[in-house]
């Protein structure tokens, strides 16, 4: 089996060194099996995207040295392909229609998971009220363990029915959930390694639930620490995170490696970038980075 990694930024901004983190791990993981790195922009909310965004973090990938594997995938243009996925799902009759709304939930709901109140399966228990705005789809799950290794948060043990709830797979705007896409595309795209941030590891147990009902293969998960600032908070564009400089390349691409643990040599600050690259790949160990879910940036 020839390993398959991928890099999937939201283009809801530049990217930022908690971005860089996880385009390092993951390139890193791929090159140093000799495998591909796929490049997805994960473009799925659209109202959330920023205009050019996209085009800039490509040119910060390219300004890094990165080189990804076949054409840039762009989650906007991929709608047939989860349609397919939730028809599939509608047909073994594993989703149903929710017209409730957050209110409604609130004022239901006696229960708290992972993501906050726990969906209590009033329009599967009950026919959806009569309204006039569309349906959401939400898969039911069942009340049992989902438990995976990752390689480097260590085993990860999930119930889905008290942790989450029936979680929603297409919105009543009409747009598909992100869980359900993220599991599409990967199966398309023939993933067989994920390495991204910890910040979604949480959702790990529920991508597997869905590849199951879908008989996809589920490929094996990594997680790296969420670089985070001084407040605990993850860096992105909400918390004002500065984007990734396009010079002074090989001082950043050092200050990733050292947070992912693999201790680079001070000479790769100054080398070239080409030299800094085949010392990452050359010594890539995932073993050594944290597993630890943030680390405070520095």
């Amino acid at each position: 089996m020839q390993y398959t990694g991928r890099f999937a930024p939201s283009p809801t901004g530049p990217l930022h060194f908690g971005s860089l983190v996880a385009a390092v791990a993951s390139y890193c993981d791929a090159k140093s099996q000799g495998g591909k790195w796929l490049l997805r922009m994960e473009n799925l909310d659209e109202p959330r995207e920023v205009k050019g965004a996209a085009d800039t973090i490509l040119q910060q990938l390219d300004a890094f040295g990165f080189e990804w594997d076949d054409a840039v995938v762009h989650q906007s243009q991929r709608a047939e392909y989860y349609a397919d996925a939730l028809n599939t799902l509608q047909n073994k009759q594993l989703i149903y229609p929710c017209t409730c709304t957050r209110k409604e939930i609130a004022d239901s709901s006696n229960a708290s998971g992972i993501d906050g109140l726990i969906y209590p399966k009033t329009c599967l228990k009950h026919a959806p009220k009569p309204t006039n705005i569309h349906a959401a789809a939400r898969v039911a799950v069942l009340d049992k363990n989902i438990t995976f290794v990752d390689r480097i948060q260590g085993e990860i043990t999930q119930n889905l029915a008290r942790d989450v709830g029936d979680f929603i797979v297409k919105r009543a705007d009409g747009l598909f959930a992100y869980q359900l896409a993220v599991v599409v595309d990967d199966a398309t795209q023939g993933v067989t390694h994920v390495v991204r941030g910890a910040d979604l590891l949480d959702s790990t147990p529920r991508q597997i639930y869905l590849q199951q009902l879908l008989g996809f293969a589920t490929p094996l998960y990594a997680h790296v620490p969420v670089a985070v600032n001084l407040a605990g908070e993850k860096l992105s564009k909400q918390t004002l995170a500065k984007p990734i400089s396009t010079s002074l390349t090989e001082h950043q691409l050092f200050d990733a490696l050292s947070f992912l643990g693999q201790n680079p040599p001070t000479e790769i600050k100054n080398a070239t970038l080409d030299k800094g690259w085949r010392w990452a790949i050359t010594n890539w160990k995932i073993s050594n980075v944290p597993n630890l879910r943030q680390i405070k940036s520095i």
